[in-house]
Formats: structure tokens, sequence, C-alpha cells
């Protein structure tokens, strides 16, 4: 069955807020209101409903130009799961799609715009390198590392995705307060831009829409729409100095668990987009554009 619960999180601003359910249609238990620290934006949990914070404002920092190159690092035990196969093959179609176009509806101080492009340049294996219970600067520290020691190139116009197994646990709020999140920090003489993408089987009533899915593992298919809307959100701002509105909410914050328009897959599962042979269920995102609107295209 799927959840269609409209959240929202306090980002770039580090405002903490207060929120209301939309619950439809079944009710899931209550958790404790986050405060989120400014050291990046986080995709939050299921059950949040967005204070509309109005349109989303530009505050002149850079956004991703050209074609961004993204990294996987598949943190932990991956054996038998397939994971790695769908979210790759969701990354190498995305580039150039009316999805990720919808990121062309944003620009910097100098009016460029994001391309729409997006290329999946490389991935590494990390065998728990930093345990199974990481902080965000156990993250931050993986990605440094496994640019450090070559397995992934260093890349100021790329964002690195560290994928937790399920077994592994971030404890700034995971399942809790937020299913992702982006950042970004000096690391090695360059700026890297990074993003933490939780494992929803260690919280399927938090972090997986549906419990059943178009590529028959929810786990993946939940983390798949993560890993866009944390992509979405690291090209218009990559920083957390570019676009997000008043209450800090970025492009696909203000559209957080809204999937708009789905079909049915053979195996009775809901889902909103084909890329190659896949179907995804995606949340939509901000199009900054007549007035600004939630879409799964531009």
């Amino acid at each position: 069955m799927l959840l269609l619960w409209l959240v929202a999180l306090a980002g770039a601003s580090a405002l903490a807020q207060s929120a209301s359910k939309q619950i439809l249609p079944k009710k899931m238990a209550a958790v404790a209101e986050p405060e989120f620290s400014d050291n990046g934006d986080r995709t939050p949990t299921l059950n949040r409903t967005p204070r509309s914070g109005g349109s989303l404002r530009y505050h002149g920092g850079p956004v991703l130009l050209g074609t961004p190159n993204v990294y996987y690092i598949w943190y932990g035990d991956w054996t038998n799961d397939t994971a790695p196969s769908i979210l790759s093959d969701l990354m190498n179609s995305l580039g150039g799609s009316s999805y990720l176009r919808m990121t062309s509806s944003y620009f910097d101080s100098n009016g460029q715009r994001p391309s729409g492009n997006v290329a999946l340049a490389g991935a590494a294996n990390d065998d728990y390198s930093h345990g199974r219970s990481l902080s965000d600067t156990d993250v931050k520290e993986i990605v440094s590392e496994n640019i450090s020691s070559g397995r992934l190139p260093k890349d100021a116009n790329g964002v690195y995705f560290v994928l937790g197994a399920e077994d592994v646990n971030e404890t700034s709020g995971l399942c809790v307060q937020y299913c992702g999140w982006h950042s970004s920090a000096n690391l090695l003489g360059s700026d890297i831009k990074y993003a933490f993408i939780g494992n929803p089987a260690r919280c399927p009533s938090a972090c997986e829409p549906q419990t059943t899915s178009p590529n028959d593992n929810p786990a993946a298919d939940a983390m798949a729409s993560v890993v866009v809307h944390e992509l979405s959100e690291s090209i218009t701002d990559p920083n957390l100095n570019a676009w997000y509105d008043r209450h800090g909410m970025e492009s696909a914050d203000k559209c957080s668990w809204s999937f708009g328009a789905t079909q049915t897959a053979s195996n009775g599962s809901l889902f909103n987009l084909t890329f190659g042979a896949r179907q995804f269920l995606l949340q939509e995102s901000w199009v900054n554009a007549f007035g600004g609107y939630c879409s799964l295209s531009y």
C-alpha cells in the first residue's frame, strides 16, 4: 500500500520547524521533531507535512553546471542484493531526462543553468571501514578516504553518494529524522559534494513508500527516490547557499514524498517513471518557473 506522506525539513538555514501530518491512507507512529544542524540538508522520514515557505529564493551561491559526475560508495555488505544494479541503471538513464531537466529551471549569479545531464562515473566498495555505526563526520571521512586511496577520482563537479547497507546506522537521526542527506566540504583541497543514503530496510515504515516495489526490491526502490531527491538538491544548492525558501527547504523538499500520477506495475506496485527497462516510483521536485510547482518533468 502506498503511503503518500508529504514531509519537509529544515536544511541550509538550520531552522527547526513544527509540522502537522497529512496521512493517506494509513497513520504511522509519530516521531519527535528534529532539530537539524547546519552541516547538510536531510530528506526526512515519511510522517511529516511541510509548512510552506513560499517560493524558492536565490541566495547567491553556485549551482552545478555541465554534466556533474555521480560516484557511488557501496558501504557495507551488498552481497546478493540487487540494489547496485537497480541504482546504477537509474543513474545511467537519468541524464538528459525530463525529470532531471527540472534542475535547469534554476540559475547562478551569472545566469548559467544546470544542463539536466548527469553521468555515473565511478563506484567503490567500502567494507565497513568506519564500522556499522556512522556519524556525519564518518560519512565525510569515508568520502575523503575513497578519494585519497585512488578508488575514486577527486571531482569538484561531482556528487559522492555513500549508500549504507541494511546493518549500517547513521547516528545523527537515520530513520527518525531523515532517510538521507547531502552536504559539501573542503576535502583534499577541493570543494567536494557528497550525500548519505540510508537503507530503508532498517525502517520500512519510515523510509519505504510501499511494501511491494517495481523492481522487486522495496529498499532499493525507496533508495532510488531518496537518491534523486538529494541529487536534485546537490545540483541546485550544492553548498547550501544557493536555492532554498525562507524555511530552508530546497527544490526537492518542496515536494517531498509527493509522487504525482502513478500507474500499476505487473506485480501490483505503483510507479510513475520509466528509465530504460526499469520502472520507478520517484518523488516530485519543484520546478522554478511559472510561479513554481511540483512535477516529475520539465
